[in-house]
C-alpha cells in the first residue's frame, strides 16, 4: 500500500476526484441494479404472476430505494390497469432502455476521470524520472545497465499506467457493484442471500494465493526483459562487429537463452493472471447451483418467505451479475501487484542517492584567472585506487596533456576536474576555491569537452551545434563551425545546417562527427577545456582537419588533453606522464624525450608503429 499512495502523491488533489469518481459510479451502480430489478414485473407479466399488492396511491416523498420502487409500481399497476398488460410491458421497457443508456453515459463519465488521473500521474512520474536522471552523477550511468533504465522508462510505465486504473477499480468500482447487488439480494431474500455468499471466503483465498505467487514472478520478469533490452540495444550499436565476427550464431544463442527463460516466466504470469477468472466464475456457478436447488427446494415446499417465480428467476440473474465484478476485480488485483513491482524499480531510480551534491550555500564559481590545482588528489573506483596524490597545477591559458599507458588514470583525472566525480582525497582548486564549494552549473559553465566518443543527437546540424546554449543567433554557429572545419561540409548536406544528422550522428564520417562538436565546444565559448584522446579514433586526412579544428579552439584557453598519439602533443606547455594513477615524469616534449625515462619509451613504441 506503501508503494499505491506513492504513486498517487504523483496525482492532482485526490478527495475532488475521488469524490467525483465516486458520484458517477454510484449512480451508474444505481441505474444498473435497476436495470436487473426491472425483471421482476416484466417476468410477472410474462407468468400471469399476480405479484405483490397493488400500490394504488402515489406514496409520500421519501429519500430511500423503497419510494422509488412505489412510485413504480404506482405507475405500473395503472398503466396495467388502464392499457392492459402489453402497456404495462412497454413502460418496464422504456425504463428499461432509460436507465441502461444513463447508466453508461456515468460508467463512461467515471472511466474518463480514470484516463485523466492515468495521464496526470504518468506525466509527473515521467518527468520526475527523467529529471532524477539528469541530475545523477555520471558515475550512476557507468554501474547501470542502459537497458535497465530503457526498460523501467518504457515497460515499467506501462505496468503503472494499467495498475493506477486498477487501483481505483479495486478501490471504488467494483466493491460498490458487488455491495449494491448483495443488497439489492438480501433485500430480496436474506436466507437464500446468506446461502449465496458462503462461497466467497473460499474465492479471496484462492486468489489471494495466485497474488503472492504473481508478484514474485512479475519481479523476475522484468528482469529478464531488461537483459533483452540490453542485449538488442548492444547488437544495434556494435552490428559491425557482430558481423566482421561472424557472431550471429553466439548472439542468436544467447538472446534465445534469455527469450526462453523470460517466456517461461511471462507464461506463468498470464497463466496465474488468467487462473484467477476461471477460478472465480466456476465457484460462482456453482454457488448458482446450490442457489437453484436450495431455492426452488423453497419454493417448491411453500415455505413461508419464499420467493415468488419471478423473484426466484431475478434472484438468479442478479446472482450471476456478482461474477463479472468479482472477476474483474481479481483481474485488476493481478494487474495491480504487476504494477507495483514495476513501481518499485522505478522508485529504486528515483530514491538513488546523487553522489555530487551541491552544498547548500555552495558559491558561484568566479571566472578562471590564475590556475587550477590539484592538491594530493587520490581516487579510488569501487575501492580499487585509481589515482594517489597527485599534486599538480595548470596555469590560466596553457595546455597540459595526460600521457600514460591504459589504466594510468588519465581520463579520470580529466574527469575529476568538472566535477563528474568527487575526490576520495585532497583538493580540487580553481583560483584557490575548491570546486565542491560552487555550484555545479556554475563549474561546468566555465568547461567544455571532446571526447573520443562523440554524443550527436537525433536533430539537425544546427540544433546539435547550439545544444544547451540559448540567445545564440545563425552567424554565431556559421563562425564557430568555420573554425572547426566543418563549415565546408555542412554547406555540402542536402539541407545544409537544417541536415538531420541521425541516430548518434550515424549520417557522418567520424571526422565530421568530431568536427561538429568541436563547434559545439567553440560556441560555448569554455575557459578551460578538456580534450579526451579527440583524434585517436580518426584517419590520417580527418586527423589533419580535426587537429587544426582543435588548435583553433586550442587559442587561449586553459586545456587539459589526455593524448593517445604523442604526435599530436609535442607542442604543449606541459607533459603529464602518468604510471599506476601516479605522476611520473612531467615537462615539454623536449625535456622528457632527453630524460630518456618513461615517456621517451612510449614515444619509441609509437615511432616502432
Amino acid at each position: 500500500m506503501k508503494t499505491l499512495f506513492r504513486l498517487f502523491s504523483f496525482a492532482p488533489p485526490l478527495v475532488p476526484i475521488a469524490v467525483r469518481y465516486l458520484i458517477l459510479i454510484v449512480f451508474g451502480v444505481t441505474f444498473s441494479v435497476i436495470n436487473l430489478t426491472l425483471l421482476i414485473p416484466i417476468l410477472e407479466i410474462l407468468f400471469s404472476e399476480t405479484g405483490a399488492d397493488p400500490v394504488t396511491e402515489m406514496p409520500e416523498f421519501a429519500l430511500s430505494a423503497g419510494y422509488l420502487r412505489d412510485v413504480f409500481y404506482f405507475h405500473f399497476y395503472n398503466l396495467q390497469a388502464d392499457r392492459g398488460a402489453m402497456g404495462a410491458l412497454k413502460f418496464t421497457c422504456v425504463i428499461i432502455v432509460i436507465s441502461v443508456v444513463l447508466a453508461n453515459i456515468l460508467k463512461y463519465a467515471a472511466q474518463r476521470t480514470i484516463v485523466s488521473t492515468q495521464s496526470f500521474v504518468m506525466r509527473n512520474l515521467r518527468e520526475t524520472l527523467f529529471n532524477k536522471l539528469m541530475q545523477l552523477n555520471v558515475g550512476f550511468f557507468y554501474k547501470t545497465r542502459k537497458s535497465h533504465l530503457l526498460s523501467v522508462t518504457s515497460n515499467d510505465m506501462n505496468e503503472i499506467q494499467n495498475a493506477i486504473a486498477s487501483s481505483l477499480t479495486i478501490v471504488f468500482r467494483d466493491p460498490l457493484f458487488l455491495i449494491a447487488y448483495a443488497v439489492v439480494l438480501f433485500n430480496m431474500s436474506p436466507q437464500l442471500t446468506l446461502f449465496s455468499l458462503l462461497v466467497l471466503p473460499i474465492a479471496v483465498g484462492i486468489i489471494s494465493l495466485l497474488v503472492r505467487a504473481l508478484r514474485r514472478h512479475a519481479h523476475r520478469a522484468q528482469v529478464l526483459l531488461s537483459n533483452l533490452i540490453g542485449i538488442i540495444d548492444e547488437v544495434v550499436s556494435g552490428i559491425r562487429v557482430v558481423k566482421i565476427f561472424r557472431a550471429e550464431k553466439y548472439i542468436n544463442k544467447k538472446f534465445s537463452e534469455q527469450n526462453n527463460a523470460h517466456r517461461k516466466v511471462f507464461k506463468r504470469i498470464l497463466n496465474r493472471t488468467n487462473l484467477s477468472s476461471p477460478i472465480s466464475e466456476t465457484l460462482g456457478i456453482i454457488a448458482v447451483v446450490f442457489i437453484v436447488l436450495y431455492g426452488g427446494s423453497l419454493i417448491l415446499s411453500e415455505a413461508a418467505g419464499a420467493l415468488t417465480g419471478s423473484e426466484f428467476v431475478t434472484f438468479i440473474i442478479i446472482y450471476s451479475q456478482i461474477l463479472t465484478p468479482a472477476k474483474s476485480l481479481a483481474k485488476a488485483v493481478t494487474t495491480l501487484q504487476r504494477g507495483l513491482v514495476s513501481a518499485d524499480r522505478v522508485f529504486a531510480v528515483l530514491d538513488t542517492e546523487t553522489e555530487i551534491k551541491e552544498k547548500e550555500n555552495a558559491i558561484e564559481l568566479p571566472a578562471l584567472q590564475q590556475s587550477i590545482q590539484l592538491e594530493n588528489v587520490s581516487f579510488a573506483y569501487n575501492m580499487e585506487a585509481v589515482l594517489k596524490d597527485v599534486n599538480l597545477t595548470i596555469p590560466k591559458g596553457k595546455t597540459i596533456a595526460l600521457v600514460g599507458q591504459s589504466g594510468a588514470g588519465k581520463t579520470t583525472l580529466a574527469n575529476l576536474i568538472p566535477r563528474f566525480y568527487d575526490v576520495t582525497k585532497g583538493r580540487i582548486l580553481i583560483d584557490g576555491v575548491d570546486v565542491r564549494d560552487c555550484t555545479l552549473s556554475s563549474v561546468y559553465a566555465q568547461m567544455s569537452m571532446v571526447a573520443q566518443e562523440q554524443m550527436l543527437f537525433n536533430d539537425t546540424v544546427y540544433s546539435n551545434i547550439v545544444f544547451g546554449l540559448e540567445n545564440v543567433t545563425e552567424d554565431d554557429v556559421v563562425h564557430a563551425a568555420k573554425i572547426a572545419n566543418a563549415h565546408g561540409f555542412i554547406t555540402e548536406m542536402e539541407d545544409g545546417y537544417e541536415t538531420n544528422i541521425g541516430d548518434q550522428g550515424n549520417r557522418l564520417s567520424g571526422g565530421q562527427k568530431q568536427r561538429l562538436a568541436i563547434a559545439r565546444a567553440v560556441l560555448k565559448n569554455p575557459a578551460i577545456l578538456i580534450l579526451d584522446e579527440a583524434t585517436s579514433a580518426l584517419d590520417t586526412e580527418s586527423e589533419k582537419l580535426v587537429q587544426d579544428a582543435l588548435t583553433n579552439l586550442m587559442k587561449n584557453r586553459t586545456c587539459i588533453v589526455v593524448a593517445h598519439r604523442l604526435s599530436t602533443i609535442q607542442h604543449a606547455d606541459q607533459i603529464i606522464v602518468l604510471e599506476k594513477g601516479s605522476i611520473v615524469e612531467q615537462g615539454t616534449h623536449a625535456e622528457l624525450t632527453a630524460k630518456n625515462g618513461v615517456y621517451k619509451k612510449l614515444c619509441d613504441l609509437q615511432y616502432l608503429e
